[in-house]
């Protein structure tokens, strides 16, 4: 099923004038590039509203038909007006002033535009108020353009799932091959960055929804340190490992997103390592890597299964002993499997909770003011919303009890505390600076009958631990991105940030997708 982006004709009047003067090579330029040119005088922030206005038109709801945005803000050309006209007063408030951005559809807006998660028991849903990282991205000048597609609930609904499907948004479809999988569940986020339908997005992550849509749409996306951005406002799968974070086509661009969105809320109770004001794209540097000690993990899932990616990050391997990097290969990460299922049971616990406790205080239509009547909803409505795949996640979390249940207590120490310490420990024995694995093998086809075919993940250290992880493109493989991951300790931003600068500025290696 496919919702229609509604748009006030007076509004998209407005945008497709001022696109019409607007020139075309937008699509792929910075937020450096962008500022220049607003500064200078020969670009607004509404007509750069009003060129992705009409590119979404073109790309994303004819010709390849991306299908990853589901809605967008009809405030958008007056926000942009006002702040064209701020900066023509006082000048920009900062990297973010007139940058339009994207977010994933389960962000709260306290605005004209819904937060559904993709579900249709969501249809109508507006949040009394922005989430506390949307605020800030306001505060900083940030136009917020619309929200993304995503796969429904998150990928936390039931198996056989597709990532980048939703009963509100469709499919979304792989720019680089558009019969591939844009992977999820921040598809929709991952593929407008890439096809240059926006400059920057935002998605979350509990468990690779953001670093796995950056690397196979070919992007860079920082997953931060739980509680560096607020988990304020998220429709939440499970408060220990949920956070939003930035996707851009570059790290310096993600980093300034990352800067503009990472003020501390002192109501975050995940926020109390938080550092502070931190301009996290502040002094990279090329020569960034010279001295650092970088340990590869070759532990990942699917390590074996994809020669051509292996012998790109051996490749990339090697560059870094050539940036000077002392490199410590491999080092031995063990996640035993208990930490594997004592995740998936402290999701199924804090998704309960934490869901019920969304939907109590969102304002959503009383009839699905829980998980409970999200099941009911699902089943009674199942030609339209589960066509494809069901809702066993759903209903083996409504069996679970409360987070004081022994149950639960020992999955979180068998996982999110056993990790953290495996991952410290693992820093501190080989005095690391990072940890680097590939993030992705090329992408899958999308099939909405098997489902998901995940061949290569490296996430899960990172998410189960609530550390911090950066993904930037590291090659392809017959014209389908891949990406390499580093990876860092609790709110150790800077210095993966940093490294991950210096590494893609040798490595070049994103391409504009080719539609094909």
């Amino acid at each position: 099923m496919r919702r229609v982006i509604v748009v006030s004709g007076l509004f998209l009047l407005l945008c497709l004038s001022a696109a019409a003067e607007t020139p075309d090579d937008l699509a792929y330029m910075d937020i450096g590039e962008l500022q220049d040119r607003m500064n200078e005088g020969t670009l607004t922030s509404v007509e750069l509203v009003a060129f992705y206005v009409q590119r979404i038109a073109e790309i994303d709801r004819a010709g390849p038909k991306l299908g990853a945005v589901i809605e967008l803000n009809p405030d958008a050309f007056v926000i942009a007006a006002r702040l064209d006209q701020e900066r023509a007063q006082s000048g920009p408030r900062g990297s973010m002033h007139g940058i339009p951005v994207m977010l994933k559809a389960n962000i709260d807006t306290g605005d004209k535009m819904e937060t559904t998660a993709g579900s249709l028991a969501l249809r109508g849903h507006r949040a009394p108020d922005d989430a506390f990282h949307v605020q800030a991205l306001r505060d900083a000048g940030a136009v917020i353009l619309g929200k993304t597609n995503l796969s429904e609930w998150a990928n936390f609904r039931g198996s056989n799932s597709s990532s980048g499907w939703s009963s509100i948004g469709g499919q979304t479809k792989n720019p680089h091959s558009l019969d591939r999988n844009p992977c999820g569940s921040s598809s929709g986020s991952g593929a407008a960055v890439a096809a240059g339908l926006v400059t920057v997005a935002i998605g979350t992550e509990t468990d690779g929804s953001v670093v796995c849509p950056a690397g196979v749409n070919g992007i860079v996306g920082i997953k931060p340190t739980v509680g560096l951005v607020s988990r304020d406002g998220i429709i939440p799968i499970a408060h220990t490992q949920d956070t939003a974070g930035p996707m851009a086509r570059s790290v310096r661009d993600a980093a300034i997103l990352l800067t503009a969105m990472s003020k501390k809320d002192a109501n975050d109770s995940a926020a109390t390592g938080h550092p502070g004001p931190k301009d996290y794209a502040a002094d990279l540097d090329t020569g960034a890597l010279k001295g650092r000690r970088i340990g590869v993990w070759r532990g990942y899932y699917g390590a074996d299964e994809n020669s051509e990616s292996s012998v790109i990050f051996d490749e990339v391997v090697a560059i870094l002993g050539q940036l000077g990097a002392t490199v410590v290969d491999p080092v031995e990460l063990e996640i035993p499997e208990e930490a594997y299922d004592g995740e998936f049971q402290v999701l199924l616990y804090e998704f309960k909770t934490d869901l019920n406790q969304y939907l109590a205080g969102s304002g959503v239509d009383p009839s699905v003011d829980s998980l409970a009547e999200l099941i009911e909803f699902n089943r009674v409505n199942a030609d339209t919303v589960m066509p494809w795949f069901g809702q066993e996640d759903f209903e083996k979390a409504e069996a679970k009890g409360p987070l004081s249940d022994p149950e639960y207590l020992e999955a979180l120490e068998k996982s999110h505390t056993q990790v953290a310490k495996a991952i410290d420990s693992l820093f501190e024995s080989h005095d690391l600076d990072a940890v680097i694995a590939p993030t992705n093998g090329p992408s899958w086809v999308t099939d909405w009958v098997n489902g998901d075919s995940f061949g290569l993940s490296s996430s899960s250290p990172a998410a189960i631990s609530g550390y911090p992880s950066v993904t930037i493109p590291m090659g392809e493989i017959h014209g389908l991105p891949i990406g390499i991951s580093l990876m860092g300790t609790s709110y150790s931003e800077k210095k993966p940030i940093g490294l991950a600068y210096a590494l893609e500025q040798k490595l070049q290696a994103r391409r504009d997708p080719s539609f094909r």
